[in-house]
């Protein structure tokens, strides 16, 4: 008995942790062409702040943005696609196009992050002055104003859906609140205060910064890719539910991952020997469905073996896949 039976309810073809299909397809497509527009409007806004300061910290928190934009149209393309269906070549649905979405972002957060701190060692040997104060700090107090409300959308939006695509690009919009402070911090010391070296220093910071939250992004990408275990509080919950049924007391060999927003658990049970095929099917799909119920998102696949049968070595050594009990 595998998982083919799926009790659907809403829409969309699959469940959902926390919206389900279609609503939680049009979430993060909505929240991604949201940073698109945005990082499109700071862009052009910052580079015309750039020209007219000099400051290198405004030209990271430009590059920032510039990176914020592709990385928001990768995401975007990535969430479309890890939304699409369960097809003929990819009959575990495309939830990994999400993890491949945040790892290219990644990467480009990184290159940007290099790219800074260059630009600022460079100023830190030429020591040159930046200009235009009002409109360095005019330009950073817009762009943290449309930032503060892109960043609460995007809360809401994880709330319901989970989503790591979305998860990554929040990450980097948070950093830029800090780096649009930090250039107005720059700027004031810079110009009012005369103290050369802010600029290249917060420079540097901004930097650091990006590359703490791009490490982050990266590992739980990684974990999805991987197929890592369920933490252990979510599959104690599970084996804690299952324990409230008598026909899964020969539960063993449970295993479980994640892709995307679909959620795989899958584990054998014995059933009395003189049980018939379809009297076993009919007690446990009943049982699965009520399962279903209490872990939505979550694709639910049972092997039966008949009691006290010990199943031939599979894929997995002994001592893994008994763990569970």
């Amino acid at each position: 008995m595998s998982g083919a039976h799926h009790h659907h309810h809403g829409h969309g073809h699959h469940h959902h942790g926390h919206a389900h299909g279609a609503d939680r397809a049009a979430l993060t497509m909505r929240a991604a062409l949201a940073s698109i527009m945005m990082a499109l409007f700071l862009v052009a806004l910052k580079t015309w702040a750039s020209w007219g300061t000099g400051s290198v910290a405004m030209l990271g928190s430009l590059a920032d943005t510039a990176l914020d934009f592709i990385a928001s149209l990768i995401t975007f393309l990535g969430v479309r696609w890890a939304a699409m269906p369960a097809d003929e070549e990819h009959r575990y649905g495309h939830g990994k196009a999400e993890s491949l979405a945040a790892l290219i972002q990644v990467t480009l957060i990184t290159v940007s992050a290099l790219g800074i701190a260059w630009r600022s060692l460079d100023r830190l040997r030429s020591g040159s002055p930046t200009e235009g104060l009002e409109l360095g700090i005019g330009v950073s107090v817009v762009a943290m104003a449309a930032t503060f409300g892109l960043l609460a959308y995007q809360r809401y939006v994880i709330r319901k859906t989970g989503s790591v695509a979305i998860l990554t690009d929040h990450v980097h919009y948070q950093t830029d609140v800090l780096l649009n402070l930090s250039v107005i911090g720059a700027l004031v010391l810079d110009q009012v205060l005369g103290w050369r070296l802010a600029d290249p220093i917060f420079g540097f910071a901004i930097a650091a910064w990006l590359m703490y939250g791009a490490w982050g992004a990266a590992s739980h990408s990684v974990d999805q890719l991987m197929d890592r275990e369920w933490p252990d509080d979510e599959r104690e919950a599970f084996l804690a539910a299952a324990a409230e049924y008598s026909e899964l007391a020969g539960l063993h060999d449970l295993r479980t991952r994640t892709s995307g927003a679909h959620r795989f658990v899958q584990f054998h049970v014995w059933v009395p020997g003189d049980w018939t095929v379809r009297e076993a099917h009919e007690r446990l799909d009943a049982v699965e469905e009520k399962l279903q119920h209490r872990f939505p998102a979550t694709e639910i696949i049972i092997h039966l073996d008949p009691e006290g049968h010990t199943d031939r070595e599979g894929i997995l050594p002994q001592h893994l896949t008994e763990s569970a009990r």
